[in-house]
């Protein structure tokens, strides 16, 4: 994501610095790059000390560090206090609560023990409380045989969601509290691994549910005070409910497809949010999908990529590679976005997509 967002500064002549532990990392050789861990709390002071400004493109960073260039007089966006809410899902499910935000009924848990005498709560999803990401530390419990399955850890036990659709709105938000929203996508996720594997916009919602999840999104945003990008993403219900899972402060896999289908992209948006100036149009240029280019299954080393050519004849078909040397399972290596007026075909496209473009070894 900060590979795309090089992309857009070039626009505005914004110079950026990037932080990353991968030396190899898909930004390395694009911008003033830094190699070092954005965990550790000296690596950041110093990176962010030459900054004028920082922002993130994932949430486990030094909050503690970020707290102290603030201080030091640097402007932060999304602010650490945010941040350092949304790295842990157990406050960021007590936020949602506390705040009135409609979500799935939870328990906090502490440990495997406590999950394990709470078999009543299920069925329910057990997430860790931090360092899940891309569908790890994610699982369904669905009767007593599966409490094994829950983490020895501080974890949030959350009751199984009976939905229809999972959707994902992005808000905007500047400095002056302007907010935009982009219209609500559609997320199909791999049955195994709990990560998006394609989307596509709009979702198929009726005017009703997408004003409501458009004003559910809006609210969090501004509960939260948020400067920058906040992903919401959703629970459709079938009673016509709309409930928050989670949410993510920054770029998002539910807006990739921005950069093809939308007016203005995530990314330009990003830096229009930061650094202050009017927000850029939301308006949907066409339907579209995009579909996550996941390394396979079996294969672990440097990326290969089969039918590459066939997809790049497909009209309306726009591939990102983001540069990543070594592919491995379900790896995320780039993304392909689908543009097409015509939902059928759109889909028929997605699934050409699907079984051509495989990542190997």
């Amino acid at each position: 994501m900060g590979r795309m967002l090089i992309q857009s500064a070039i626009d505005f002549n914004v110079t950026l610095s990037v932080l990353d532990p991968d030396p190899h990392a898909p930004c390395a050789g694009l911008c003033d790059f830094h190699c070092g861990a954005i965990t550790d709390y000296d690596t950041v002071m110093a990176f962010g000390q030459a900054c004028d400004l920082i922002t993130i493109e994932i949430e486990n960073v030094n909050t503690d560090a970020l707290r102290a260039l603030v201080r030091a007089g640097k402007m932060v966006f999304p602010q650490p206090n945010i941040i350092a809410l949304i790295q842990d899902k157990r406050t960021q499910k007590e936020f949602f609560r506390n705040r009135g935000i409609p979500t799935a009924d939870f328990i906090l848990t502490d440990n495997r023990e406590q999950v394990m005498s709470s078999a009543e709560f299920l069925p329910a999803v057990h997430k860790l409380g931090r360092a899940g990401y891309d569908g790890r530390g994610v699982q369904v419990l669905r009767n007593r045989d599966d409490l094994h399955k829950s983490f020895d850890a501080p974890g949030v036990l959350e009751k199984l969601v009976d939905f229809t659709r999972e959707i994902s709105v992005i808000v905007a938000r500047n400095r002056d509290g302007e907010a935009v929203t982009y219209p609500p996508v559609e997320m199909v996720f791999h049955a195994e691994q709990n990560l998006v594997e394609f989307l596509f916009s709009p979702a198929r919602l009726t005017p009703e549910l997408r004003e409501k999840a458009d004003r559910i999104a809006r609210r969090v945003a501004r509960e939260l005070d948020i400067v920058g990008l906040l992903a919401v993403e959703m629970f459709v219900t079938d009673e016509g409910n709309v409930l928050v899972n989670e949410v993510a402060p920054r770029p998002h896999n539910s807006g990739h497809h921005t950069i093809e289908a939308n007016v203005t992209s995530q990314y330009e948006q990003l830096l229009r949010t930061l650094l202050n100036l009017p927000a850029g149009d939301t308006t949907e240029i066409s339907p579209s999908a995009m579909v996550n280019l996941l390394g396979e299954p079996g294969h672990t080393g440097p990326a290969r990529y089969l039918g590459f050519d066939e997809v790049m004849a497909l009209p309306g078909a726009h591939i990102h590679l983001y540069g990543k040397r070594l592919t491995k399972p379900f790896r995320k290596m780039g993304h392909v976005t689908i543009v097409d007026r015509d939902e059928a075909r759109l889909f028929e496209k997605v699934n050409f997509v699907r079984e051509k473009l495989k990542v190997i070894a």
